[in-house]
C-alpha cells in the first residue's frame, strides 16, 4: 500500500523560509517521478516543482528561483525548500508520486503573513 506522509507546514512571515517534506512509503521510491503541488483557496491545484527518477527537475513559473525541490532515496523522500515566501504561496501543499496511477499525500498546510 502506497502511502505519502506531508510534514513541514506551518506560518511564517513574508520573506522566510520552509523546508517540506514527504515520506513515501509501500513503493519502489527510487523508481517514481515526484511532485508538490498546492492548492490555494479559490483556486485550482497548480504544479508546484516535479522531479524525475534521474534527478530532472521542473517547476511551476510562479515559484522559479525561489523553491527547490530535491530527494533523498535513501530515506525515500522528496523534501521542497521555500524561500523567499510570499503570501500568495498560502496554500495546501501535495505531494504526489506519478507511476501506473498518481498517489497523493494528505496535504500540508503552509500559511504566509505579510
Amino acid at each position: 500500500q502506497v502511502q505519502l506522509v506531508e510534514s513541514g507546514g506551518g506560518l511564517v512571515q513574508a520573506g522566510g523560509s520552509l523546508r517540506l517534506s514527504c515520506a513515501v512509503s509501500g513503493t519502489i521510491f527510487s523508481r517514481n517521478t515526484m511532485g508538490w503541488y498546492r492548492q490555494a483557496p479559490g483556486k485550482q491545484r497548480e504544479l508546484v516543482a516535479t522531479i524525475t527518477s534521474g534527478g530532472i527537475t521542473n517547476y511551476g513559473d510562479s515559484v522559479k528561483g525561489r523553491f527547490t525541490i530535491s530527494r533523498d532515496n535513501a530515506k525515500s523522500t522528496v523534501y521542497l525548500q521555500m524561500n523567499s515566501l510570499k503570501p500568495e504561496d498560502t496554500a495546501v501543499y501535495y505531494c504526489n508520486l506519478n507511476s501506473y496511477v498518481a498517489y497523493w499525500g494528505q496535504g500540508t498546510q503552509v500559511t504566509v503573513s505579510s
